[in-house]
């Protein structure tokens, strides 16, 4: 069968030719959709139907659901006009981030209960079917709880049968601890049935089944066990919060399901290593589609489909971009800096030497050498090149007096003292204060840019696929389960692996392995993968990380590698070109620490965040759906 599905069903078409009598005419089959019988028809069938339940997977951050989500918590910057807001207000509503779809966890169930009475459907057919639309059932579930905390656990489909009573159908939210029982089980219960495929990447198999177990049991694990420092993000039926008595054996059953993956029984996965250049290689794991032995499952795109996303395109270099396209997506210095040296140290990038004078580099890149590879893996840094240009990153000249001339436009010219001929004083990618589509930190992003042809056109497109589940993942999230299970040594192994990829091959043993450790590894891993805001709220840490204090320079550069270290606004990184024809620096770089002029406000995190809202409503329709706290 086809590795990848769709988005339309197929339809039958029935054909009709001549005129027909008015109660011929009305019976007339329509075209459009198919009818249960004929869903269940055949494996082709039922195969298109499970399709589109594919399509409508719920991920946090995806590549065709825009850039905007990756834009947020202090990580990037938005450098397009319309997109601001992210970084001037001042707390997130109660309801960002919510989901509650439950006309998605009808057709699942409706899906479930037709194919398992559907005669034309062999037995294999059938078990593969059934498996798949569970776990996407458990999937979504899992995406629901992460949001939502508990809520109603629906496993049929439900009829109103018009007596005008419906109260029957009016379920009351499970414990938010049932409901990640509910998908741990489900992933024992169906991973069987799945194939051990490794080839297999945009359908469910056991790996995917092992990997969405492994997360959902390190949620619930932390969240048992960091929830004691939020008592009041709790509700007295378990709704929201769950017992601390549960942390140690969520974490087993997390390590378990993460070592079954490892171990190979669910096929062969391994870290992605094929290519010299350790950052090329970090960057090409979100691109090779070709037997990538490190991605699970995915949210596959092809051109010949027509599904295809525009994520390139938003977020390119503009400059020398198909059709002058791109720029919005701006790494933060704040993340910049936490990936750390290749002697296992943390450190701000050195703009200054100990007594406050600029540091001069010959070279843009030199500010970054010695620095863990994921970094230029994930960030296209100034000095580099994307699809073999280099980009224009550089905000100015800076004078012997410390005066700065620069321009408003991307590459604006002027002259220079001394001298009566304009020459170019602005990076033609910026950085320009508040001049959208530049890199307004200094920084593109480059994880996700496909630099195949035409993917930076809007008549194109990009079929770059995004991973929901990776194998690096699996291992962090065993080397976390590892330690939180008092199993240091075991953890450094994991994690070990997952450093030496990216240079750091100064092995950490069992005494290094800390919480901070741990909390700075998915960080750097799992950048711009959707995974930072629920990994802040299971660890508890989000109203301490985004605490809606303003940010100073020394708060940036301060305590790098902290798990809490608080990170309120996206800093910026801008490089100035320094002309003093006396002085031996000339021609040299220095760096300079900015706050964007739009970064007006500050991330604030209130405890009534850690669950989303529960609209009016539902709460309307159902009276058993108790309120959020805090809200």
């Amino acid at each position: 069968m086809k590795r990848y599905f769709p988005h339309i069903l197929s339809a039958l078409l029935l054909s009709a030719t001549g005129c027909k009598k008015d109660s011929d005419f009305l019976n007339v089959q329509p075209t459009s959709i198919l009818t249960p019988e004929q869903a269940f028809a055949g494996p082709s069938q039922a195969l298109s139907v499970l399709a589109d339940l594919y399509n409508r997977q719920v991920d946090f951050s995806s590549l065709d659901g825009g850039w905007v989500s990756f834009a947020d918590f202090s990580e990037s910057f938005p450098s397009e006009n319309g997109q601001t807001g992210i970084v001037q207000r001042n707390s997130w509503d109660f309801g960002a981030w919510g989901t509650w779809d439950y006309g998605y966890i009808r057709h699942l169930n409706l899906f479930i209960e037709r194919a398992t009475a559907a005669p034309a459907l062999s037995d294999s057919d059938k078990k593969r079917f059934l498996a798949e639309a569970r776990f996407l059932r458990a999937n979504y579930y899992f995406e629901m709880v992460k949001r939502m905390g508990g809520v109603p656990l629906i496993l049929e489909s439900l009829e109103y049968d018009f007596g005008g009573d419906p109260t029957y159908l009016q379920y009351p939210r499970a414990k938010e601890s049932e409901i990640y029982d509910f998908v741990i089980s489900e992933a024992e219960a169906i991973k069987n049935d799945l194939p051990a495929d490794p080839g297999e990447k945009s359908r469910a198999t056991r790996a995917a089944a092992l990997a969405m177990e492994c997360r959902a049991a390190l949620y619930a694990g932390s969240i048992a066990k960091y929830g004691v420092n939020t008592p009041q993000v709790s509700l007295p039926g378990g709704e929201v919060g769950i017992p601390a008595s549960m942390a140690n054996g969520y974490y087993t059953k997390a390590l378990q399901a993460a070592q079954e993956i490892i171990s190979g029984s669910a096929g062969t996965y391994a870290l992605y290593n094929r290519k010299p250049d350790l950052s090329d290689n970090f960057a090409n794991i979100f691109l090779d589609k070709n037997g990538n032995p490190e991605s699970i499952w995915i949210e596959d795109f092809k051109l010949k489909s027509g599904k295809v996303h525009g994520f390139t395109v938003a977020n390119q270099p503009r400059y020398g971009a198909e059709e002058e396209e791109g720029g919005r997506l701006n790494p933060s210095l704040n993340l910049v800096q936490a990936f750390e040296k290749l002697d296992n140290t943390f450190a701000p990038l050195p703009v200054a030497d100990a007594d406050g004078n600029p540091v001069y580099y010959e070279n843009l890149l030199d500010i970054f050498a010695g620095r863990d590879a994921r970094l230029a893996g994930t960030v296209i840094l100034p000095g580099s090149a994307f699809r073999g240009r280099n980009v224009d990153i550089w905000a100015g000249y800076q004078l012997a007096d410390g005066s700065i001339i620069t321009g408003d436009d991307r590459g604006a010219q002027k002259e220079l003292p001394g001298t009566n001929t304009p020459v170019q004083v602005v990076g033609f990618d910026g950085p320009v204060n508040a001049k959208e589509f530049t890199a307004q930190s200094g920084f593109y992003i480059r994880k996700y840019l496909d630099p195949a042809p035409g993917a930076g056109s809007r008549g194109t497109n990009s079929e770059v696929p995004f991973i929901r589940y990776r194998y690096a993942e699996v291992l962090l999230n065993a080397a976390e389960a590892a330690f939180e299970l008092g199993q240091p040594g075991t953890a450094a192994g994991y994690m070990n692996q997952v450093r030496a990829r990216a240079g750091l091959v100064i092995p950490l043993d069992a005494a290094d392995i800390t919480f901070d450790r741990i909390v700075h590894e998915r960080r750097v891993e799992l950048a711009f993968e959707g995974h930072i805001l629920f990994d802040m709220k299971r660890w508890r840490l989000a109203h301490r990380v985004w605490d809606g204090a303003q940010m100073s320079v020394s708060d940036l550069t301060s305590n790098i590698g902290e798990a809490a270290k608080h990170s309120t606004q996206p800093y910026a990184l801008w490089p100035y070109k320094i002309y003093d024809p006396a002085s031996t620096n000339n021609g040299k770089w220095i760096y300079k620490i900015v706050r964007p002029a739009l970064v007006t406000g500050t991330n604030r995190f209130r405890l009534g965040n850690y669950y989303s809202f529960i609209n009016d409503e539902i709460r309307s329709n159902n009276p058993k759906i108790v309120r959020q706290p805090n809200q």
